[in-house]
């Protein structure tokens, strides 16, 4: 019985009104794009410690003369 409350309280607040079902929607995409590429930004970066252009030390300096 409390799921039944809780879905006519969500649709209640998020899906009556048509206006804020659509922003509900859109911000969640949004939110859910940005953890979607922080998580897969920092997995990648996991994998490849010391194969990126910024790990490697010596690129980009002159040799000493």
């Amino acid at each position: 019985m409390a799921s039944r409350r809780f879905m006519e309280g969500f649709y209640s607040v998020f899906m009556r009104r048509t206006s804020v079902y659509v922003t509900f929607l859109i911000a969640g995409t949004f939110l859910a794009e940005r953890g979607v590429d922080y998580g897969i930004h920092k997995l990648w970066e996991s994998n490849n410690v010391g194969k990126r252009y910024e790990d490697i030390s010596v690129l980009g300096q002159r040799p000493a003369e």
